[in-house]
């Protein structure tokens, strides 16, 4: 029994220990999910807020962005606010200067019509004092006469009649002598300042004649296949454009050559698509030069359609307006001539406003004037002749023809749109900076300028200057009379015009000089 309780005591004793244990073993367990779960708490709300700062920082980053970016478009929409503003102001200062430039022109045309009048009046007074004077001192020689010489009435008023049309012949012979004077001088002055305000009212850059293009390659490796097996493309795209291509030592750059500047462009937009595409061969050549030529044609219609536009010229035939888009491409001594053709067009314009004329049709003429230029390539004749028949098969009117015709003096001009378009194309061909020559050409141009004036007989010296736009001849007055001058005057010009070819014209001068030197000892 005792034994028994004994056993009943232990296994008390082992089950309390045992439930003690696990009791402490419980709370322990309990203890650490506390502490893992306030870890992990703590590790997510850390985590939360690195994600919070982090995020923050990406908001304050965009927002720096974006107000970077608003800043920048802001000043840059500013300038460019600021840049028209600046561009407009100078416009209204430019419109203010030529109103005022135009106020002064109208205040000295005034007071010169105003000084004129006042000159007329007093003429006027003048002429009827003479006329009185005159009525007396008719009716004082007529009774003189009649006293003196006894002669009849008839007589007297015959030989007094012969007598007062000789004076009045001497008097109006000095009036249109002074007249004609004034009427140059005047007409001098007033054409002076037309062409110096169409001169001053106009300005364009200058271009340079080149019968070449070049064309950049992404890489040498690309010559090889612009010449194709055995030469094959290079010969397709040269029969295609009808231009010569020069592949040389040059890295990455090939060269087109050609005359004719329009199948230049083609040829340098249809090369440059090839290079871009990778793709060539001869049926690939075929087709892009195609569709170039179908792009430069588009491009010429566009040009000539803008030209018209601009120069505000309306009913030219479509075919005329092509016509002007070619001039485009047409360059003479590095003048362009679709701009020199709009430029003459401008100041024709604003030297016919000046003179009362139609502006319109100074505008006409001055577009059309050298539209031989663009077929003077394919067709025989001078460009302002050829411009003049094609202005003819194209409905335009006499007065236009005969300008286009007259404007380099083939033709007598019957109009004064006629003298005006010679006046422009001069003035836009000779302003400085318009047109150029290699420094060879124009040094062997004016030696042959100087050869051909000393190759006559009697000639001592010559001397071109003006860059070639005059030529002084200096002759032995033993050999050349005053009166031979202007006959060898004519055969130097003759032959410049049969040997030489120049733009605009050469004024040639003679000089005969005599001298007698002594010394006195």
């Amino acid at each position: 029994m005792e034994m028994v309780f004994g056993m009943i005591t232990v296994a008390l004793i082992s089950f309390g220990v045992a439930f003690f244990l696990g009791y402490r073993w419980h709370q322990m367990k309990v203890k650490r999910s506390l502490e893992d779960a306030e870890r992990k708490a703590k590790e997510i709300i850390e985590q939360a807020r690195k994600d919070a700062q982090a995020r923050r920082r990406e908001a304050e980053v965009e927002v720096k962005d974006m107000l970077f970016r608003m800043r920048s478009e802001f000043e840059q929409e500013t300038k460019r606010r600021r840049e028209e503003l600046s561009k407009l102001e100078e416009r209204l200062i430019q419109r203010e200067e030529n109103i005022d430039r135009r106020l002064d022109l109208l205040e000295a045309k005034e007071k010169a019509v105003q000084q004129m009048e006042r000159d007329l009046v007093d003429r006027e007074k003048g002429i009827h004092e003479q006329e009185q004077e005159l009525a007396k001192l008719i009716e004082e020689e007529k009774s003189m006469l009649q006293r003196v010489s006894g002669m009849s009435q008839e007589q007297a008023r015959s030989l007094l009649l012969e007598k007062i049309e000789q004076e009045l012949l001497e008097e109006k012979s000095k009036r249109l002598h002074q007249l004609e004077e004034e009427i140059r001088v005047t007409a001098e002055k007033k054409a002076k300042e037309v062409i110096s305000l169409a001169i001053q009212k106009y300005a364009v850059e200058e271009t340079i004649d080149s019968t070449i293009s070049v064309v950049s390659l992404p890489n040498d490796e690309m010559k090889g296949r612009i010449i194709g097996r055995e030469g094959r493309n290079i010969r397709a795209f040269e029969m295609a454009t009808g231009v010569d291509i020069i592949i040389d030592d040059t890295p990455e750059v090939v060269t087109i050559s050609g005359f004719n500047p329009v199948r230049r462009e083609i040829a340098r937009i249809a090369l440059q698509r090839l290079i871009s595409d990778g793709r060539i061969h001869p049926a690939r050549i075929e087709e892009v030069v195609e569709k170039a030529e179908k792009e430069v044609e588009e491009n010429i219609v566009e040009e000539g359609e803008k030209a018209v536009f601009d120069a505000g010229v309306h009913g030219i035939h479509p075919e005329l307006v092509k016509l002007i888009g070619r001039l485009k491409f047409r360059t003479s001594f590095g003048q362009n001539a679709l701009q020199h053709s709009k430029e003459v067009a401008f100041i024709m314009g604003v030297m016919a406003s000046e003179l009362g004329l139609d502006f319109n049709l100074a505008h006409r003429i001055g577009l059309l004037h050298d539209i031989g230029k663009a077929v003077d390539h394919d067709v025989e004749g001078t460009h302002a002749l050829i411009g003049a028949e094609l202005a003819r098969k194209y409905g335009e009117p006499e007065v236009v023809l005969n300008a286009i015709a007259a404007h380099h003096e083939e033709e007598p001009p019957k109009s004064i749109y006629a003298v005006l378009a010679a006046a422009a194309d001069a003035i836009s061909a000779a302003r400085p900076g318009a047109r150029r020559e290699t420094i060879e050409t124009y040094i062997k141009r004016l030696q042959k300028l100087e050869d051909i004036a000393t190759s006559f007989k009697g000639v001592v010296k010559a001397y071109a200057i003006q860059a070639g736009r005059e030529v002084r001849v200096i002759v032995d007055p033993g050999q050349i009379s005053d009166d031979a001058l202007p006959l060898l005057a004519y055969d130097v010009k003759k032959k410049i015009e049969s040997e030489m070819e120049y733009p605009g014209q050469i004024k040639v001068i003679l000089i005969r000089e005599s001298r007698a030197i002594e010394y006195a000892k």
